[in-house]
């Protein structure tokens, strides 16, 4: 009986032994099928590396830019730097409301754009802009306006500070136009379009104030 049945273990044995053999080709096509038919890691994938390799990261591109970025930041800084010092006047000096309320929101808009400005020129590996320059801008208020308006109050200031800041405006939007035509750096270019659409909305704004005095 033990030896019927270590016959039929052993030729068990032989038999599962001669179903896993199989001719060298049909392995080599099976392990090929396996193979294809897993998943590739991100690490796999052609293009990458592993961790700790030679090549497994590479340099960001430099920022893409031209000379009428760089004139359009250094020059729309002090532009804004001017139009922000014109705004901090209102508080003390006008009793209008409407005034009021535009001239926050022209400080609240224009001071952010200000620090995008300079962040933007450091990424172009340009210094910092200046709050004053040396040769006049469109729109920009020469230092004898400046003190005049600072003199007044009331209904005369709020009527020369429209009027002025509706020119400053004009200049910003000519500068803004200048750099859509000619800039090349995508972030200043949106920068230039959001200037345009919100400084001609206020001129809008400023005019319809000015028709009513």
């Amino acid at each position: 009986m033990f030896k019927t049945a270590s016959i039929a273990i052993a030729g068990t044995a032989v038999a599962i032994a001669l179903a896993a053999c199989s001719p060298p080709n049909e392995q080599a096509s099976t392990a090929t099928a396996t193979t294809s038919s897993m998943p590739m890691s991100g690490h796999d994938m052609p293009g990458h590396s592993m961790p700790g390799m030679s090549g497994s990261s590479t340099a960001a591109p430099a920022a893409n830019f031209n000379d009428a970025d760089v004139m359009f930041l250094q020059m729309m800084y002090p532009h804004h730097a001017q139009a922000v010092e014109m705004a901090k006047l209102v508080p003390t000096r006008s009793q209008n409301q409407q005034v009021k309320d535009l001239a926050t929101a022209i400080e609240k808009a224009q001071a952010p754009e200000m620090r995008q400005m300079t962040t933007l020129l450091a990424g172009f590996g340009k210094p910092a802009p200046s709050a004053t320059m040396s040769h006049s801008m469109p729109g920009l208020m020469t230092s004898q306006q400046m003190t005049e308006l600072t003199g007044l109050s009331g209904a005369a200031f709020d009527k020369m500070w429209l009027q002025m800041m509706v020119e400053h405006h004009q200049g910003a939007i000519t500068m803004a136009g200048d750099e859509l035509k000619n800039g090349t750096n995508a972030d200043a270019k949106k920068m230039a379009e959001a200037i345009v659409a919100a400084q001609q909305a206020e001129i809008t704004t400023m005019n319809g104030m000015l028709a009513k005095m």
